[in-house]
C-alpha cells in the first residue's frame, strides 16, 4: 500500500509541476498577444483622426465607434488605436447601416 502511496504522490507532484508551468509560459505569452492585438490597430495620425465632425460625420454615427458610458463620454474604436471623441471624424468612417 505504501508503494501505491507514493506512487500517486509522485503523479500528483508531477501534474502539479506541469500546471505550474503552463502558467509561467501562458502569461508572457497573453502579455505578447495583446501588445499584438494593439499594434494591429492604425494610429491617428495615419487615418488623419480629428477631435470635430467632418461634412456632417462623426464617429458615434461610425460602425467602428465604441461609446463610453455615456453617450458625451470618450469612446474608442475597433480600428483605431487611443481614446476617440464621439464627435470626432477620421478617414475610417464607416456608416451605420440605417434603420429600416
Amino acid at each position: 500500500m505504501d508503494e501505491n502511496s507514493s506512487e500517486t504522490m509522485s503523479r500528483r507532484s508531477l501534474i502539479k509541476r506541469a500546471a505550474l508551468l503552463t502558467g509561467v509560459a501562458i502569461v508572457p505569452l497573453l502579455d505578447i498577444c495583446g501588445k499584438a492585438f494593439a499594434a494591429d490597430k492604425l494610429t491617428k495620425e495615419s487615418v488623419k483622426y480629428q477631435d470635430k465632425a467632418k461634412e456632417g460625420k462623426d464617429c458615434d454615427d461610425c460602425m467602428q465607434f465604441i461609446p463610453g458610458k455615456t453617450a458625451k463620454d470618450i469612446g474608442t474604436c475597433k480600428v483605431v488605436a487611443g481614446a476617440i471623441s464621439p464627435h470626432g471624424y477620421c478617414l475610417a468612417f464607416t456608416p451605420k447601416p440605417k434603420p429600416g
